[in-house]
């Protein structure tokens, strides 16, 4: 083998490890994160964990990839221990898939459909087909499937490449000689393991041993040590991602290593005694992809079947092992949510941010609620609790901001780029509802300081308002929390309801002003306290717009163009909306109340 060949070896493999990324990015952009997304739904059942491991797997190409999310979500509290196991043993039965992809290269036959499903005319077909899609402009899923198609091609180029360069090696007595050597089934499940450890992907090394097979100088007592040491290295990714991580996380990693360790001495243990007393008569023949792929294959579902029924006892294990610290039992969940693990996959990323800027919003509207009856009989507790809220609110504003600006340099779909920009404005949108809701607290405390309380005139009309807010905070926080444009559509309405009562309540307290029915001490506070209830409205506005066209392409979307039409009564549910709202809230305040 020459220098050139290695050359060739290495850009093969190159081109591999870059068809395989592809096309797992393309499947991945495809999903928009919902296969992992259902990860999360996940019930105590066992075989459905297993099932569902393994159709994320085979989707995202990666055991490695599955594993880091399924550290990630235990992490966040989202799944529990036991569930997760389930998921790891699928996710070693759906990273068999790419093996058995590439095993089409063996396909022979002089048939015109067997000559059009040979990898060698196959693959530039479908690469001639992947690159009119890709190409085409405003087209996203047309170019996911073009890049998953690409990506396709892109594997098997590579691993022509490699075939070609490693075919000098069949003249070459020392190869054999070497395999030889890793029929010794401790050194070949070290070399197996060693190589997918620096690879980071079981399918890569597996992909490189079916290469290394078409030479016709690798027998099944040699390649199947190393297939259960590639089970074993492909552990290292999810071990990293555990480092920092909850204790949870870690166990989760522990269990994918226990695992696969145990399953591959168990397997080896079981193989080798029969081996030995009965014997295989094939144990020497040369290996094919095919083969490669069965026994990848088999011995995953072996070995799971095996551990279903004892998941409880590794369960136990690892929890034994590494106990819960007070630390982690008191640590918050919100911040959980936004691990750089998910961002292996931007949709499930994006996705836990808006769980997370969901409780922004609840925070807000707590602290909103409190802020109003402060007018009422102001609590110095209640308001150090409201100001240690809004401490948490300006937390997670940043902790948001950092982590979906770094998911901007993720590969991501349009509709994705649309999801991140409509939450950092929606994020901000609620964190103003927040410094509003402390601006009406400094109100009341005006008012406390300067010994003055509001008329029962003043009072029953700031509680009308505040009450239309209250409503409108919980409108704009129900839509955003559950996605929901049939609640979103009724905010509008509400906040052009609102702003008519403001203007009216200002009017009317600068009235009593002017006439001597009140004095400066409560006039300007009540006054400021109704511009921040209306600013407050204001944003709630602004999400029940985010909301409606939150998840769509931002071409199918204008905001101002829906605004216009509705505030000119073009839609009815909204001139019915407002004429609701205008006799729930406005009318009782229209009489003009005797003082």
């Amino acid at each position: 083998m020459t220098f050139f060949d290695l050359i060739g070896l290495f850009g093969g493999l190159a081109l591999f490890l870059y068809g395989m990324s592809g096309l797992g990015s393309g499947l991945e952009k495809l999903s928009g994160g919902r296969l992992e997304h259902t990860l999360e739904k996940l019930t105590n059942n066992i075989l459905k964990s297993v099932l569902l491991g393994a159709t994320v797997t085979a989707a995202v190409q990666s055991s490695s990839a599955t594993t880091v999310i399924v550290v990630g979500l235990v992490n966040a509290k989202i799944l529990k221990l036991k569930q997760a196991i389930g998921v790891i043993m699928g996710a070693n039965i759906g990273t068999t898939i790419t093996a058995h992809i590439l095993r089409l290269s063996d396909i022979s036959g002089d048939s015109f459909f067997l000559q059009m499903l040979k990898p060698t005319t196959l693959a530039p077909l479908v690469g001639i087909i992947g690159i009119i899609l890709f190409m085409m402009p405003n087209k996203t899923d047309r170019k996911d499937i073009g890049q998953i198609l690409l990506g396709f091609c892109v594997l098997f180029t590579g691993m022509f490449t490699m075939e070609a360069a490693v075919a000098p090696l069949k003249e070459v007595p020392a190869f054999a000689q070497l395999f030889q050597q890793f029929s010794n089934p401790i050194l070949g499940v070290l070399i197996g393991a060693f190589v997918t450890a620096v690879i980071q992907s079981s399918s890569a090394s597996v992909g490189i041993l079916q290469a290394l097979s078409s030479t016709g100088m690798i027998p099944y007592s040699a390649a199947v040590p190393i297939i259960l040491g590639q089970n074993i290295g492909t552990c290292v990714t999810p071990m990293l991602a555990s480092i920092g991580a909850s204790r949870s996380a870690k166990r989760t990693a522990l269990v994918h290593l226990f695992f696969n360790v145990l399953g591959s001495i168990l397997f080896l243990a079981g193989l080798y005694t029969i081996y030995y007393t009965v014997g295989f008569s094939f144990w020497e023949s040369p290996i094919d992809k095919g083969g490669i792929a069965n026994f990848h294959s088999l011995f995953n579902i072996i070995i799971t079947l095996v551990f279903i029924p004892l998941a409880g006892l590794l369960e136990k294990i690892v929890t034994t092992l590494i106990h819960p610290s007070e630390q982690e039992l008191q640590q918050d969940d919100t911040t959980l949510l936004l691990d750089s693990r998910f961002m292996v996959s931007p949709g499930l990323a994006i996705d836990q941010a808006r769980l997370a800027v969901a409780r922004m919003a609840r925070l807000a509207g707590e602290n909103m609620n409190i802020s109003v009856t402060q007018f009422q009989g102001y609590d110095a507790k209640k308001a150090d609790q409201m100001r240690e809220s809004e401490m948490a609110i300006d937390k997670l504003e940043d902790k948001l901001r950092v982590y979906l600006l770094s998911l901007t340099e993720r590969e991501l779909t349009d509709i994705e780029s649309h999801r991140i920009t409509a939450l950092l404005q929606m994020l901000t949108e609620f964190e103003r509802i927040g410094d509003y809701s402390i601006n009406l607290l400094e109100c009341a405390e005006q008012l406390k300081q300067a010994g003055a309380t509001l008329s029962p005139t003043a009072q029953m009309e700031f509680t009308a308002i505040s009450h239309a807010v209250g409503e409108i905070v919980l409108l704009a926080e129900q839509a955003f929390l559950h996605q929901d444009e049939n609640i979103a559509i009724n905010i509008e309405p509400l906040e052009q309801v609102i702003d008519l009562m403001e203007e009216l309540l200002k009017t009317r307290h600068i009235e009593r002003l002017k006439a001597g029915k009140c004095s400066a001490e409560v006039a300007f506070p009540f006054i400021d306290a109704l511009s921040h209830l209306e600013r407050i409205a204001d944003h709630c506005s602004n999400v029940g717009v985010y909301i409606i066209g939150y998840g769509k392409d931002v071409s199918d979307f204008d905001r101002h163009e829906y605004l216009r039409k509705i505030h000119q009564g073009e839609t009815r549910h909204y001139t019915e909306k407002y004429q609701f709202y205008t006799g729930k809230y406005l009318d009782l305040i229209k009489p003009e109340p005797q003082t």
